[in-house]
């Protein structure tokens, strides 16, 4: 084993920095011999220096991370600050200046994984980033590496631990979506603005994260359709009960049927009981992969928090460490198939909507009429009503988003229909 160790930069000391230190001093005995090398923190650069750390010696505590990434000794700088800047620009910093980068920042690589692919190239340094998605659980390196001789054609997940809690709540005990939003937020899975998890920004990085990497194309944050759950009410978990289903928000990504496009999406969608996902709970992640050699994969366990994300941190600091030891680099990135993305409008999938009409006779003829001028074929109907109000329950077959847009403009047009209650989603089949 080499004696000399090798150094490390942390930048950010929160809940998964301060989990990762602690991690690197109580297990360094067993990180040196997995590692072939000793690994040393070198220097832990945060915005509130004064406050108290425990287990990390005060003196190596700055708060000039731009220095801290170009003394020039550093081997490994771990990024887990999050945020587009400073950490763009530290990133690029460490990797001019000599460092290799583990990064959880899920938001920047959607947004400018390429030009940081480049920049580690262009340096021939390491850019790994397993805790960017579903926080534990191993996924980027399984669709990176394992699955690299296959082909996937479908990664089909709940990516945020906080919406899964907020619907399982929902689900299971009727609660509408603030009761459930209100005992994530006191149980500490919320944060206190949860704009991000909940309107599925967060679920929509990822989701372009995983897209680039199991389909070799770029994918960005862009890129990808986003719809949140704020609009799920009880009345959509009844209505689902009553297929079979459940609701879950979903981050979808799909190649095309003729293999020339891919799509990627992220809303709430219906997803059969009898489907894997179905049985998340709480605050886990879980996600389904489709390919043509391995068939149907799912990967399962805890999406975030400081532990779980420490975890993906640290297995990446390892193979890092590895690489820097054999003077080799791990796969970069992967875009030589540079398939376009394309629009949420030419995707197809099955839907459930939900319409408030008059009680009337002739009513379900002029829905089922409009349904057939747009070409969209209906599945199942179910009419319940009195004094004069109807719900007309409509679930279709399969048809592209843009064809039920223009379903749905139609319907409104009726003078029947006195309001679309909601319209869902069903996927998972």
């Amino acid at each position: 084993m080499r004696t000399r160790p090798l150094k490390v930069a942390l930048l950010g000391c929160g809940v998964v920095g301060s989990e990762v230190a602690r991690i690197m001093t109580t297990h360094a005995d067993d990180l040196a011999a997995r590692i072939g090398a000793p690994v040393e923190l070198a220097g832990v650069a945060v915005r509130r220096p004064g406050k108290v750390r425990e287990g990390i010696d005060p003196a190596l505590v700055t708060t000039d991370a731009t220095a801290l990434v170009k003394r020039g000794d550093i081997d490994v700088v771990v990024e887990v600050i999050g945020g587009i800047e400073p950490a763009r620009t530290l990133i690029t910093t460490a990797f001019e200046h000599g460092a290799s980068v583990v990064s959880a920042n899920k938001a920047l690589l959607a947004q400018d994984g390429a030009a940081l692919h480049a920049a580690a190239e262009a340096n021939d340094k390491d850019l790994y980033y397993e805790a960017a998605v579903a926080g534990a659980i191993p996924l980027i390196r399984p669709l990176r590496e394992s699955l690299a001789g296959d082909k996937v054609n479908r990664v089909l997940g709940i990516v945020n631990g906080t919406t899964n809690f907020i619907l399982d709540k929902m689900d299971s005990t009727g609660a509408g979506y603030q009761e459930a939003l209100d005992e994530a937020t006191a149980l500490g899975y919320a944060e206190a603005d949860p704009t991000a998890d909940v309107e599925g920004f967060d679920a929509a990085a990822k989701a372009a994260i995983l897209a680039g990497i199991a389909f070799h194309t770029r994918v960005r944050l862009d890129d990808v359709y986003r719809e949140g759950m704020t609009e799920v009410t009880a009345a959509d978990f009844a209505s689902a009960k009553e297929m079979g289903c459940t609701i879950k928000l979903l981050a979808i990504c799909e190649r095309a049927g003729d293999g020339q496009s891919v799509t990627a999406r992220v809303h709430p969608a219906m997803i059969p009981l009898t489907h894997p996902l179905a049985s998340v709970r709480g605050a886990y992640n879980a996600v389904f992969v489709e390919s043509d050699a391995s068939g149907q994969l799912m990967f399962y366990g805890p999406g975030a928090g400081g532990s779980p994300t420490a975890s993906a941190v640290l297995g990446d600091l390892v193979a890092v460490c590895r690489n820097r030891l054999s003077g080799a680099t791990g796969p970069g990135e992967s875009a030589y198939a540079a398939l376009p993305v394309s629009p949420m409008g030419d995707v197809v999938t099955r839907y459930h909507i939900s319409l408030d009409v008059a009680d009337k006779p002739g009513v379900l003829a002029q829905v089922a009429t409009v349904f057939a001028e747009h070409g969209v074929s209906i599945d199942t109907v179910r009419q319940q009503g009195k004094d004069g109000e109807a719900s007309l329950v409509v679930v279709t077959h399969r048809a592209s988003d843009a064809a039920l847009g223009g379903t749905v403009e139609a319907l409104r047009k009726l003078d029947t229909v006195r309001g679309v209650a909601s319209i869902m989603r069903v996927e998972g089949e």
